[in-house]
Parts: C-alpha cells; sequence; structure tokens
C-alpha cells in the first residue's frame, strides 16, 4: 500500500498517512485517522489536567484532599485509599447498551457518574501535592515523576532522579537546579542540554565537564568559564566572586546565559545512540519516528514522552507497553489498548478505557478493576462481550457522535475534547496549542476563568531577601508575592510559600529565594524547549574547513527547531566537526 494524503476533518489541512501506518491499522483491527498528527495530539492532551490543583473533600471518607477536580465536579471523587478500597464497586454503576443513542453520548454519562481518584498516583509516598508520580516519593508540586525518584519540588517528566528542584526532563540527575533537558548530571544549576557534568553552572551543550561556568559545546573539560581554562585556585576564586548567593547577580548571569545559548551550535536533533529514529530528545530507540521525549522504545511512531515501548502509535505518557494506539497518561504494561485516557497498568485489549487496571476485555469502561469482558462497567461473558462489542462498533459507524461544532466521530476516534472533565486552559493542550478564550468557546471547549486569589501577602516582590545568607528560616512563614501579579498568561499563582525542605535545598546550595511563583517558573523553562513538531530545513554551517565544499553545507533535515528560532542548527557531520 502507497501513502496516502488526505484532508484533516478538524484543521482541514492536508496529511500524510504513510504505507507502513496502514500495516499498523489493520494489525490492530482500526480505521486509518482522520484527523491529522497535530489536532490528534492537541485532541489527546486536551484531557490531561497537569498543574491546575483544587482544595476539595474526598466524597467517600469525607477527608480534605488536593485532586485535579473542583469541589463541583459532576462526578465523585474519592482519595487515593477510598478509590484504591473494596468498599466501592465500579460494576455497580454498570448499564445497558442503548442502541438508539450514540456510544459517547452513553459513555459520558458513565463517565460523570463513576467515582474518580483525586491525583493519578501509583506507588506514591508523601506526595499529597504532586499528580501524576509513579514508583516514587516526596514529591512536590511536580508531573511526570518516575522510576524511584526521590524529593522532586516543582519539576516536570524526572526519571530515576534525586533531590531537584525547578527542573524539566532530566534523566538519572542528583541535586539539582534549573536544569533542563539533562541527563546525569550531579550538583549542577542553569544547565541546558548538557549531560555527565558535576559541579557546573550555566552550561549549554556540555558533555562529562565538571567545574565548569557559563560554557557551550564543550566535551571533557574542567575548571573553564567562558569556554577558557583556567588552574583550579583561579577558577574557585572567581566562583566566589560572581556571588551566586545574591538574586541580582543571578540576574545579570542569566541574562548572560540567554544570549551565550542563542550563539551555541545546536545539533539539528537532540537524539543519542538511535537507529532510523525521528524527531526530538531521543535515547536508545529504534525504528521510532515523528516521537518526541522517547527512550528505550522499538517501532513507535507519533508519540510522547515514553519509555521502553513496542510497536505503538499516537501514543503519550507510557510505560513499557505495547500495541498502544491514541492513548495518553500513565500505562504501564498494557497490551492492545485504543482510544483511552489514563487506563492505569496491566491492561489487555480494551477500547475506550479510563481509571481501569489489572483488566482485559474492556469496551467503554471507567473504573474497572480485576474484571474482564466488560461493555459500559457492565460484566458479560467472553461470547456475549465479543458480539456486542461487534454490534457496538458497527452502531458507532452508522449512528455517529456529533459534537458542537459539527465533527464526527466514529469508531477510532479519541474522545471528544468537549466531554474533557478539564477546561481547554487547564490542559496541557494550552501548553502545546495554546488558544485564546474566544478561539476556545468557538471551538465548543469549556474555559475556566483564573478567580481572583485573595491571598493575604506578607511578604511583597520587592521586600524578598536578595541573598540566600541573608535569609532566615523565618521566611518559611512568610507568603511571597510573585513578580508577575497575575499580569501574565502563565496561570501565575500571585502568591507562594517557602517550604522547610525546600529553604534546607537553597542554604545549602547557595541559591536565593526565587521571586516568582511555581507555575510562572515552570513556563519559563518550559518555552525553552523545541516545540514537539518537526520542519524540514538545512544545515546552517559557513565554515571553512569543515567537510561541504562550498561555502554554505547543503544537507537537510527535520528538525524540531523553527526556522524562526534564534539558534544556530548544524547537521550531524557539521556539529560533530566543530564541537568534538
Amino acid at each position: 500500500m502507497k501513502n496516502e494524503l488526505r484532508k484533516c476533518k478538524n484543521c482541514q489541512q492536508d496529511f500524510t498517512i504513510e504505507s507502513e501506518d496502514f500495516k499498523f491499522y489493520e494489525k490492530i483491527k482500526v480505521p486509518p485517522p482522520t484527523w491529522c498528527l497535530n489536532c490528534r495530539m492537541q485532541r489527546r492532551m486536551s484531557w490531561r489536567n497537569e498543574r491546575s490543583l483544587y482544595k476539595r473533600t474526598c466524597d467517600l471518607c469525607k477527608k480534605n484532599i488536593i485532586a485535579i477536580y473542583p469541589a463541583d465536579a459532576v462526578f465523585p471523587v474519592f482519595c487515593k485509599e477510598c478509590w484504591y478500597s473494596d468498599v466501592w464497586d465500579s460494576t455497580s454503576y454498570g448499564r445497558e447498551y442503548d442502541f438508539s443513542r450514540p456510544f459517547f453520548e452513553q459513555f459520558s454519562e458513565l463517565f460523570n457518574s463513576v467515582p474518580r481518584m483525586n491525583l493519578w498516583q501509583r506507588n506514591a509516598t508523601n506526595s499529597e501535592f504532586a499528580h501524576q508520580v509513579a514508583e516514587s516519593k516526596n514529591v512536590y508540586l511536580s508531573v511526570s515523576v518516575i522510576m524511584d525518584s526521590e524529593n522532586i519540588f516543582y519539576s516536570k517528566s524526572i526519571d530515576g532522579c534525586f533531590n531537584i528542584f525547578d527542573s524539566c526532563n532530566l534523566k538519572k540527575c542528583e541535586n539539582c537546579y534549573e536544569n533542563i533537558e539533562c541527563e546525569r548530571n550531579y550538583n549542577s544549576q542553569h544547565m541546558f542540554l548538557s549531560r555527565h557534568c558535576i559541579d557546573s553552572y550555566f552550561l549549554v551543550d556540555c558533555v562529562n565537564c565538571t567545574n565548569c561556568f557559563m560554557c557551550s559545546n564543550l566535551r571533557n573539560k574542567q575548571y573553564c568559564i567562558q569556554n577558557k581554562e583556567y588552574s583550579q585556585e583561579e577558577y574557585l576564586e572567581k566562583i566566589k566572586e560572581y556571588n551566586l548567593e545574591s538574586r541580582e547577580s543571578r540576574v545579570k548571569f542569566l541574562a548572560e546565559f540567554k544570549n551565550l545559548c542563542k550563539k551555541a551550535i545546536y545539533r539539528f536533533t537532540n537524539n543519542i545512540k538511535c537507529v532510523n529514529s525521528l524527531g526530538n530528545n531521543l535515547l536508545n530507540d529504534k525504528n521510532c519516528r515523528y516521537c518526541f521525549d522517547v527512550y528505550n522504545s522499538e517501532d513507535t511512531k507519533y508519540s510522547y514522552r515514553t519509555v521502553n515501548m513496542k510497536s505503538c502509535m499516537d501514543t503519550d505518557y507510557g510505560l513499557s507497553s505495547e500495541l498502544m494506539y491514541e492513548y495518553t497518561t500513565g500505562a504501564s504494561n498494557d497490551y492492545n489498548v485504543k482510544f483511552s485516557y489514563s487506563a492505569l497498568d496491566n491492561l489487555q485489549d480494551a477500547d475506550y478505557t479510563h481509571y481501569c487496571v489489572s483488566s482485559n476485555n474492556l469496551f467503554g469502561c471507567c473504573g474497572i478493576r480485576n474484571k474482564e469482558n466488560v461493555i459500559l462497567n457492565k460484566v458479560y461473558s467472553k461470547e456475549e462481550y465479543r458480539k456486542l462489542r461487534e454490534r457496538i462498533i458497527e452502531q458507532m459507524n452508522q449512528m455517529p457522535y456529533i459534537d458542537k461544532k459539527g465533527r464526527i466521530y466514529k469508531y477510532g476516534e479519541f474522545f471528544p475534547t468537549e466531554l474533557s472533565p478539564h477546561a481547554y486552559n487547564e490542559t496541557l493542550a494550552q501548553d502545546i496549542y495554546p488558544l485564546k478564550k474566544d478561539e476556545a468557546i468557538i471551538e465548543g471547549y469549556k474555559w475556566n476563568e483564573l478567580g481572583e486569589k485573595n491571598y493575604k501577602i506578607t511578604i511583597s516582590t520587592s521586600l524578598i531577601p536578595d541573598n540566600i545568607k541573608a535569609t532566615g528560616e523565618e521566611i518559611g512563614k512568610e507568603i511571597l508575592e510573585c513578580k508577575h501579579k497575575m499580569n501574565c498568561n502563565h496561570q501565575c499563582l500571585k502568591a507562594f510559600r517557602i517550604l522547610a525542605d525546600e529553604f534546607q535545598f537553597y542554604k545549602k546550595n547557595g541559591i536565593p529565594i526565587p521571586d516568582k511563583c511555581p507555575n510562572c517558573r515552570h513556563y519559563k523553562r518550559f518555552a525553552k524547549i523545541p516545540p514537539r513538531r518537526l520542519w524540514h530545513r538545512s544545515c546552517m554551517c559557513t565554515k571553512e574547513g569543515h567537510s561541504h565544499r562550498e561555502r554554505k553545507c547543503k544537507v537537510e533535515f527535520e528538525t524540531s527547531y523553527a526556522p524562526d528560532r534564534p539558534e544556530t542548527v548544524y547537521c550531524e557531520t557539521c556539529y560533530n566537526q566543530e564541537v568534538y
């Protein structure tokens, strides 16, 4: 079968379905997509709330909890202990399928009646204020933290790390602050695209460096400042003079670092040890195409933030699973799960599920645990399930769901965004595919107005101590004003507090108290990461002495660095000739 050019039913733009894609769809018995790659991801991300947390009570035990659902949610919300308990049974909400009504209409009614867990957590300890945490402990206001991470604060996408503050996309790092896209760094601050670095500050694209400051594109160096080598004594004396304990000093260095990042040389893709793979931030992958933040995976396509996956497409936030399609959030040891959100772990042969675990043969289910052959939370015999599933798929194609915008949803489409329990601007979709309020409303999406936050601020921004040396533990009793004062598009919290553990980290590592709230700090980091898209570009190298004969290299590639971004982007050959 050849590649086919089709028109997206959502944005009306042309997109290509490649020949190998048709083989995958045939293998898992689903129709080809009707939406383009970006529209499909936007739709999935509109179901993923990462940072909007609410105070409320558990609807079962009545204790106070933090949840991703507000107190006025239409469905019950349970704390983790109650949700996993045997006090309630999700099959008690089961219902007969009504062939006179569209499937998504019936699923929505079920979805809005079954109890939901307050936060997505799996084997998380002491992490009451953290969402989407697995096999980790002591996590606070962080998201997508996995693989036995510990002491993680205000961070995102952290794997197997310890003592991490204000960072994003880290693997196997320890005692780090403001690290972005890094691996195996230790005791380092303000790092970007750097690996195996120790006791360093303000590095971009550096590898295996120790005691380096404000450097770019270095390999195997120590005691360097602005890419110039010094003796150990000279280096340490200069670092002392820089007065990094002062926020005022750091602000100056951050401005310098911003310029350094603009002047650095960037490899067109941050892919390491990959075979026949295309995308960005890939590690140890084989045959992974149009993927981002994916590692240790094989034969995977159109996916984001997945680990140890095999033969998956259109899958986000999954671990150690196979044959996943149009899925987002939290898969673990799943097999053949399609069109599902937050299906949890050990799920097999399931379509249109939410918060289900250790079950198989599910269709249109919510909250199912340790069951099989279930449709709309009602249990059937294996033969009854098989026949009814086939009839429902046929009916979904004959009587599709039509949303407020007139978009048609037959079998093979992910959940409609208008059925999401979250407002569009509460979800990751707003971060990756931002819309204004009127644009979201036109699309038929919900929008949450950020109300006035009536915090009693005790220390204004201008009075937050400049130097951590002059800051005492009493700062933990204060409510600090965020410098943005809600005059930004970062879901500003207006005010914030300093935790005891946080203060000790700042004190020990000579870091001044921040003057912005956690959300504003997060979105500033997020803006530094190239988007999950690819652009066709050519190498920007014009250096004499490189392998290209003409003045400018003519090698072309697919890259996440958009043409209007400031980075200098090189092909693999020119990058290696310049950096190594």
